[in-house]
């Protein structure tokens, strides 16, 4: 059965319906412990972690901002830390600093203003709704819950990665975050039905869904497909579980980590293969062929950020085959490959994919509700929780890999 024209959202939707440091700042008090306020109330002054230079984080306190009739504040429960994140704490190569990081956040609507009556896509929302925010497009009014192909998030601002200014609650690694209505731009989505993990874990997974599409718009994709997914980071293990729930099962997982093969093997991985058992491209290429039976792959999924990976990946594809290329979320460097022998005499169908769009993201609460309902271990990918004062400490392990998803979760 051919997937190209099957809409991930419809299928799943089918089948659910069976079914850091605490150091002052020259601009701000050194924050004291989370407040402890009586149940239902909301404090005048909260923390954010402000990274003030490379590698360090600080916990500092501001005056929470008025909510005006559009706008929203939400009390963080938990946000995960992205790669993006971790290349900002190391080198910031966005220029934000000071910036309040934090997108793959979630939260409590604890205030809002009197128009806000239905999210993004027109569910009702409310004091006490569990809410994530996506993109923030007032610099494009052209991206909108409906527009599924033109626009990815890449036009647009998210909150996390948004400049420092008057409101200092602009990112997710916070007690509370401040999503600004009005022509702000702003975008969010109730997902009350969602438990804390699977909602820390939506921005990721909106990633592969994307991506998923994006392979879809080759023709080659399909259930009965021999699939390679390279890298078992976050990315790729998720990128197997979505092609499982749509019943893709030939899937071989390659990545050099023992650990995080076996972890691949219980997202939906039938075979694997450890390229550092092998020396040499044609050798390696030799164990993913017999891997898949004696076959090369007729799609792969590139989920590394490394040039070499790349180079190596056309390697593992049949001809006529597909590519789709989503590990480069930052300027890695150039790769090479030889176009007449790995492009053009293959004819291989080459799509990049980056980060999603709305409709990826109302599409990912189903995938996630679709995971869990098959037996797929979703929560397990997130490997450490941190508190928000040890953020530090959590961007630290995330650049030591030591884990697989790492999260900040308030107490």
């Amino acid at each position: 059965m051919d997937m190209n024209n099957i809409n991930i959202e419809e299928i799943v939707k089918q089948v659910l319906s069976g079914m850091t440091g605490t150091g002052a700042s020259a601009s701000a008090p050194a924050a004291a412990p989370a407040p402890a306020a009586a149940p239902g109330v909301i404090p005048k002054t909260a923390r954010v972690a402000m990274m003030t230079e490379k590698k360090h984080f600080e916990l500092q306190e501001y005056p929470l901002p008025e909510v005006g009739d559009d706008d929203i504040l939400v009390k963080v429960e938990g946000c995960g830390v992205c790669g993006t994140d971790a290349h900002e704490y190391k080198n910031d190569p966005f220029g934000l600093i000071p910036v309040v990081l934090g997108h793959e956040g979630t939260g409590e609507i604890v205030a809002m203003g009197k128009n806000v009556k239905v999210d993004t896509a027109g569910k009702p929302v409310k004091i006490g709704d569990k809410v994530v925010t996506c993109m923030i497009f007032k610099d494009d009014p052209e991206i909108t819950m409906f527009d599924l192909n033109k626009k990815n998030v890449g036009g647009a601002d998210v909150y996390g990665l948004l400049p420092d200014d008057d409101v200092k609650f602009n990112g997710w690694f916070a007690d509370y975050i401040f999503i600004r209505g009005g022509k702000f731009g702003s975008t969010f989505f109730n997902v009350s039905d969602l438990d804390l993990d699977s909602r820390i874990l939506i921005e990721p997974c909106a990633v592969l869904v994307h991506a998923v599409e994006r392979a879809k718009t080759t023709g080659i994709l399909k259930f009965n497909s021999r699939v390679v997914v390279q890298g078992c980071g976050p990315i790729g293990l998720i990128c197997i579980a979505v092609l499982r729930t749509m019943g893709v099962e030939n899937i071989c997982a390659v990545d050099g980590n023992e650990q995080r093969l076996a972890f691949a093997k219980r997202m939906g991985a039938d075979t694997s293969v450890n390229f550092m058992n092998y020396q040499g491209i044609e050798a390696l290429t030799d164990a993913v062929k017999e891997a898949q039976g004696g076959h090369l792959a007729d799609f792969a999924f590139q989920c590394t950020g490394n040039p070499k990976a790349h180079a190596n990946i056309y390697k593992f594809i049949r001809n006529g085959g597909g590519l789709c290329e989503l590990g480069f979320f930052i300027n890695g460097g150039d790769a090479t490959i030889n176009p007449h022998f790995d492009l053009c005499s293959k004819e291989i169908n080459l799509v990049g994919s980056w980060v999603y769009n709305l409709r990826d993201y109302a599409t990912t609460f189903d995938f996630l509700k679709r995971a869990k309902a098959i037996g797929l271990p979703m929560s397990d990918l997130i490997t450490h929780k941190f508190p928000l004062e040890e953020i530090n400490e959590a961007l630290e392990t995330n650049l030591a890999m030591t884990g697989l998803k790492i999260a900040i979760v308030n107490k």
